[in-house]
């Protein structure tokens, strides 16, 4: 019996782990802020932004959004150029994925 409660216990502890490691804030799951050769230019009262790579090898970036749904990941190549568009929430930022 003893046994049967201590596997209940580590079952339990591991579900509550698991549970804390998804609900991790969107900003840190990112990754960090990309690098300024990522041109940005937002338009936030019309929810666009467009990104441009300037870094001269592909970049694996997303946006952000503050208080909404983060876009996915994209892989762009150098000079290619992005446009993002969202419907709730506010721009957070151009992060690295």
């Amino acid at each position: 019996m003893r046994l049967k409660n201590s596997l209940s216990v580590i079952a339990a502890t591991a579900m509550i782990t698991a549970c804390a490691m998804t609900a991790a804030d969107p900003a840190v799951a990112a990754g960090r802020t990309a690098p300024a050769c990522v041109a940005r230019e937002v338009v936030k009262q019309d929810k666009t932004a467009w990104t441009t790579n300037n870094c001269g090898r592909n970049m694996h970036i997303k946006l952000v959004i503050d208080n909404g749904p983060d876009r996915q990941c994209w892989t762009t190549s150098p000079g290619e150029t992005l446009k993002w568009t969202w419907k709730v929430g506010s721009y957070g930022r151009i992060a690295v994925c």
